[in-house]
């Protein structure tokens, strides 16, 4: 009986000693955007409390300024874990669901607190889960910020923007917007914008004020309309395989730094974006146009057309859900 005790002992402390020398799991955290921005920080952020309360279970590796991957090619190594973090922006997505298209309808949202409104409720919540089937798993919803239209000229109405050509994301959505007001579009990594836009290959471009100051955008572009008319949020996504294989403690840790990180970059994003208008504005490159309540009509009337023709790819239940985000109460 000693003898067999013994050997039991023996093997738990073996398994305890193989489990205490096991390699951590390594997440790679890849993203297209500047370290001071809130995706950047947020991603630096979750690196750095991974760390701290998960200390040698989890490793945490981040790439900004599309060091490991770029816009492109970034989607097809996280199915292929090859990274296991990304948080592209929500237009990058419509390959794998067409359904989250409804963040990138031009003046949808009345403002960033009516995108909270759609993103914490029931609709908001199921999209997050609309890749699973694509080995995509939403884990939550990242800010950047209300866009902003650049140009070569100024924006005023809806007409001002004929002719000039526009870079776009990978977004049908985005390219049927411009075209709505007689606009050309190109689509481009994020990475080539500001050269695009130096050498006039395109003449205008929509970014929230993080995107413009951090890539030196308003250097390029005379002309800033604020038009808050679409939200450039991201998700922040994982390979769905990869993530349920984490044991369940351990994801369940992860999952609550998510939160705290997300609460984080959220609020970062509203300051930042606060000053960095203000930083373009004191720079002297780009006039800012505020935009009248008429003019702003104007903008949502000749752009609900792109409303229709998204409606049957997005859901009416879901288009429904985001137009009543707009009231505080439903």
């Amino acid at each position: 009986m000693k003898t067999v005790l013994a050997v039991c002992l023996g093997i738990a402390a073996l398994a305890g000693a193989v489990e205490a020398q096991a390699d951590p799991i390594l997440i790679k955290f890849s993203h297209v955007v500047a370290e001071d921005t809130p995706k950047g920080k947020g991603a630096l952020l979750f690196k750095q409390l991974v760390e701290e309360r998960l200390g040698d279970q989890v490793q945490v590796e981040v790439f900004h300024n599309s060091s490991l991957y770029g816009d492109a090619e970034e989607l097809a190594a996280l199915r292929d874990n090859k990274v296991q973090l990304l948080a592209p922006s929500l237009a990058k997505f419509e390959t794998y669901t067409r359904q989250l298209r409804v963040f990138d309808l031009p003046f949808l949202f009345d403002g960033l607190d009516a995108v909270d409104r759609f993103q914490k409720r029931a609709k908001g919540r199921q999209l997050l889960y609309s890749m699973e089937q694509h080995d995509i798993l939403g884990l939550a919803y990242w800010h950047n910020g209300m866009k902003q239209l650049s140009a070569t000229r100024p924006l005023r109405l809806p007409e001002d923007a004929a002719g000039l050509n526009f870079r776009i994301q990978q977004s049908e959505v985005l390219e049927t917007q411009f075209n709505q007001v007689g606009a050309l579009t190109t689509r481009l990594a994020f990475s080539k914008v500001f050269d695009a836009l130096a050498s006039g290959q395109v003449q205008g471009a929509e970014n929230p004020w993080s995107n413009v100051y951090s890539q030196r955008f308003h250097e390029v572009q005379p002309y800033i309309t604020e038009s808050n008319h679409g939200v450039l949020d991201y998700m922040l996504v994982t390979n769905a395989r990869f993530w349920y294989s984490i044991p369940h403690r351990i994801r369940t840790q992860l999952e609550a730094i998510i939160d705290e990180v997300s609460y984080a970059v959220n609020r970062e994003a509203a300051r930042l974006n606060a000053l960095d208008r203000q930083r373009v504005a004191e720079s002297g490159h780009s006039q800012i146009i505020s935009l009248s309540p008429r003019e702003r009509e104007a903008w949502r009337v000749a752009m609900e057309p792109v409303w229709r023709h998204f409606e049957a790819d997005i859901g009416p239940d879901v288009l429904r859900a985001a137009r009543a985000s707009n009231l505080r109460e439903e």
